[in-house]
C-alpha cells in the first residue's frame, strides 16, 4: 500500500490528511466540547520544527471544537483515540493561511503535525470550575442564541441515575426560575451556556442537583451525581438592561415584584427572595432618581425581602434588609417592628426593646409591639437576674477557697475585720453589676 493510501482525508477535499502511526485503545473519540490534553509537534514540509510541546514536557490542552485552535486540529483531533498517534498535514486554508504567523510560519504554508491523544475530559461548567458541572455535546448547532436571565425556555430534558432514566419531559420556562418546575440547579446553569438545537449529556454533582436530601420521589439516593441529556428547542432573548429608560426600569421591576409575590404565596421563600432581588436591582438609584415612587417601590421589596427570610428562620438577614428599609424611612414601623423581632430572636434584648418601643412611639395602639416591650423586659430581667446569681456563686467560691487554701498565720489588725459571709458576697456581686454594668456573653 502506497504512503498516499494510507492517508485518511479527513476534510474531504485533501485539505487535512491524517496518517495514524499507532493505534490507540477502545472505541471512544473526544466530542466537541471535551477539554483536550495531547503532545504535539508542527514541522514545515521541508522538516523545519516551529513548535512542540513534547519539547517543553508541557501538554497541550484546549476545548475541543470551540474554534480555539486551528479548523484542522479540530477536524484531526476529534477522530483520535486514547494513546493513538498521528501524522496531520494541513493545507494553509485549514491552518494559517495567506497570512502564515510570523515569524515562524511563512504565509500559504502547509503543515504537518505529529499527535499524540492523552486523554480528554469533559467541558466544566461548573461556577468555581471546580468539575461539578460537566458537559458534552452530543450535537452541535450553528445557531448562536443562548438562554439569558429571565427569557422563556423550552427543552426536552432526559434525567438518569445509575443506568435508570427517572425523569423525561418537555419543560417551558423562564430562565432564573427553573427550580420552580423541578429543574435543579446544576441544569439550569449548564443550559445557560447551550445554542438553541444543541444536544448535549450534563453530568452534575450532588451540590448541584438533589443534594445530601436526595429526592424521594425519583429515588434519588443523598449525595448522589446525576445526568441529564438535554436538547435545547427554544430561547427567548433576556432583559437587555442597558438599554432601558427609568420609567422601563420601573415597569419590568414591577413584573419581578409580582412574580416574587405569587412566589411567596406559594410558600417559594428561595425564588421569591430572587425575584425581589431582580426587583431591587433593576430599580434606578435612589441618588439618580428620587421619585416618591421608586422609593416606594424599593422599601417594599426589602421589606419583603425581610419577611422571606423571616419565614426562612434567616434573621440575620431579615435584620439587614430591615436596616436598608429604615434608611430609606426612619420611622417605618413594619421594618421597626420586624427587626425588633429578629433582634429578639437572636438575643439582642436592648436593641429588640428600642425597636419595639420606637414602634409604641409612632403607634400608640400596637398591642403587638406592647406584648413584645413585656417579653423583652422579662428576659432582661431574666438575664440579669442569672448574671447575679453567676456572680454571687464566684465570690462565694472565692471565700470559700481563701479559707481554705490560707496557711495559718499570726494574728494581725486585719482578722478583727471578720470573713466573707455569703451574704457579702452576694452584695458585693450586685454592687459590681450596678458599679461596672458587666454583662456576661
Amino acid at each position: 500500500m502506497s504512503e498516499e493510501a494510507k492517508k485518511i482525508d479527513l476534510s474531504g477535499d485533501g485539505g487535512v490528511l491524517k496518517e495514524i502511526l499507532k493505534e490507540g485503545s477502545g472505541v471512544e473519540t473526544p466530542i466537541n466540547g471535551c477539554k483536550v490534553s495531547l503532545h504535539y509537534t508542527g514541522r514545515l514540509v521541508d522538516g523545519t520544527e516551529f513548535d512542540s510541546s513534547v519539547g517543553r514536557n508541557e501538554p497541550f490542552e484546549f476545548l475541543l471544537g470551540k474554534g480555539r485552535v486551528i479548523k484542522a486540529f479540530d477536524m484531526g483531533v476529534a477522530t483520535m483515540k486514547l494513546g493513538e498517534r498521528c501524522f496531520l498535514t494541513c493545507a494553509p486554508n485549514y491552518a494559517y493561511g495567506a497570512a502564515g504567523s510570523p515569524p515562524s510560519i511563512p504565509p500559504d504554508s502547509t503543515l504537518i503535525f505529529e499527535l499524540e491523544m492523552l486523554g480528554w475530559k469533559s467541558e466544566d461548567l461548573s461556577p468555581n470550575q471546580d468539575g461539578s458541572i460537566e458537559r458534552i455535546i452530543l450535537e452541535q448547532s450553528d445557531k448562536k442564541r443562548t438562554p439569558s436571565d429571565g427569557a422563556f425556555v423550552k427543552a426536552h430534558i432526559s434525567g438518569s441515575f445509575d443506568g435508570r432514566v427517572f425523569d423525561e419531559r418537555d419543560v417551558e420556562f423562564d430562565y432564573g426560575e427553573g427550580s420552580a418546575i423541578g429543574i435543579v440547579e446544576g441544569l439550569e446553569l449548564a443550559m445557560e451556556k447551550m445554542n438553541i438545537g444543541e444536544t448535549s449529556k450534563i453530568k452534575i454533582h450532588a451540590k448541584y442537583a438533589f443534594g445530601a436530601k436526595g429526592n424521594e420521589a425519583f429515588k434519588i439516593p443523598s449525595n448522589s451525581t446525576i445526568e441529564y441529556t438535554v436538547k435545547l428547542i427554544d430561547c427567548g432573548k433576556g432583559l437587555e438592561e442597558w438599554k432601558l429608560s427609568d420609567s422601563e426600569r420601573v415597569a419590568e421591576a414591577k413584573v419581578y415584584k409580582e412574580k416574587g409575590t405569587n412566589y411567596f404565596k406559594k410558600e417559594n421563600f428561595e425564588l421569591a427572595i430572587k425575584m425581589y432581588n431582580k426587583c431591587k436591582n433593576l430599580l434606578p438609584s435612589i441618588k439618580d432618581n428620587t421619585s416618591d415612587e421608586v422609593k416606594s417601590l424599593k422599601i417594599a421589596t426589602h421589606s419583603n425581602i425581610a419577611l422571606c427570610h423571616q419565614k426562612s428562620n434567616d434573621h440575620f438577614e431579615a435584620k439587614q434588609e430591615c436596616n436598608a428599609v429604615l434608611e430609606l424611612d426612619a420611622n417605618n414601623v413594619k421594618a421597626l417592628y420586624r427587626r425588633g423581632q429578629c433582634n429578639l430572636i437572636i438575643n439582642e434584648l436592648e436593641d429588640a426593646l428600642e425597636d419595639f418601643q420606637k414602634v409604641i412611639q409612632l403607634e400608640p395602639g400596637n398591642k403587638a409591639a406592647a406584648n413584645h416591650v413585656v417579653i423583652c423586659k422579662q428576659k432582661i430581667k431574666l438575664n440579669k437576674d442569672k448574671e447575679k446569681k453567676l456572680y454571687a456563686n464566684m465570690f462565694a467560691k472565692l471565700a470559700a477557697g481563701d479559707k481554705e487554701t490560707e496557711p495559718p498565720r499570726e494574728t494581725d489588725v486585719l482578722d478583727q475585720c471578720g470573713e466573707w459571709s455569703e451574704e457579702d458576697a452576694k452584695r458585693e456581686a450586685d454592687l459590681t453589676l450596678e458599679r461596672d454594668n458587666i454583662i456576661m456573653i
